[in-house]
């Protein structure tokens, strides 16, 4: 894979020419920022930019403005590659904390390994309907200890107006949901994104992630994508090394609560 090229087809296709996410989305491009404007439980957030150190402060506050408008907590991906280098300084004197770094690993489908089943006694069954979403968001709320109620009205409403862009899948052992996941479709161009892979405690390191990787890889296969993206935590990053993902650059989530921000902020990679 030349890595170079394949990052600079992501900033443009999935971050500069983003697609909204769902009912009562936008996406809007304003000066050197495009930022994805959601409902109060969607995600909210600016998605690219290409700013220079003279107009980064200004840029800055004006995303804060529009966001503060909507009464919306917000998210600045910053990317590894983004300038300003003194961007994710900008941001936290602009109020925003940042999270935990993310790695941003991309696989070609044609060079993945998907073979990787689930374990004995354990099924992938398709989410498609209300009692689906509900599985997957209390395996998250169980699997990550955080509040899933703005992921929950996020897939319901994406399940219901757009189902053929989200593939959601949930492990089932016996009739216990153990682990749960989603793949966000984008029409037109060659990625597939995984998001929100997340496996119960006493799960955890029997191959459920794997295969949960692997089955919505197959899929993407099926449905003629070319490119696999993850925003990796260093847990998940060795595991999809080994199925065939590599690193381009790193990505950090900075977050902004603005005083009137109502909801759950329900980010990407929930």
């Amino acid at each position: 894979m030349d890595r170079t090229a394949v990052l600079a087809l992501f900033d443009r296709e999935m971050r500069q020419g983003a697609r909204p996410d769902g009912p009562g989305a936008e996406v809007e491009r304003v000066g050197a920022v495009a930022r994805h404007t959601g409902p109060a439980h969607g995600w909210n957030g600016v998605l690219w930019s290409a700013l220079e150190a003279a107009d980064a402060d200004a840029a800055i506050a004006e995303q804060i403005a529009h966001f503060a408008g909507f009464g919306r907590a917000f998210e600045w991906k910053l990317y590894g590659h983004d300038l300003p280098v003194d961007l994710g300084q900008r941001l936290v004197a602009a109020g925003f904390t940042p999270e935990p770094v993310e790695t941003l690993m991309v696989g070609e489908v044609a060079g993945l390994a998907l073979d990787a089943e689930p374990p004995a006694g354990v099924r992938i069954v398709p989410v498609v309907d209300r009692a689906g979403a509900d599985l997957v968001a209390d395996v998250h709320e169980r699997a990550f200890d955080a509040d899933a109620s703005g992921l929950r009205r996020h897939l319901r409403d994406r399940l219901a107006a757009e189902p053929d862009a989200v593939v959601a899948v949930v492990a089932l052992a016996g009739d216990e949901p153990v682990s749960a996941a989603r793949m966000e479709l984008a029409p037109g161009t060659p990625f597939a994104g995984l998001w929100g892979g997340g496996t119960v405690r006493h799960w955890r390191g029997r191959g459920v992630y794997r295969a949960l990787v692997a089955h919505r890889a197959r899929v993407a296969a099926d449905r003629g994508y070319r490119y696999l993206q993850v925003d990796a935590s260093s847990q998940s990053r060795p595991v999809l090394e080994r199925l065939g993902f590599v690193p381009l650059t790193t990505t950090t989530p900075y977050v902004y609560a603005t005083a009137a921000a109502a909801g759950g902020r329900t980010p990407p990679g929930a």
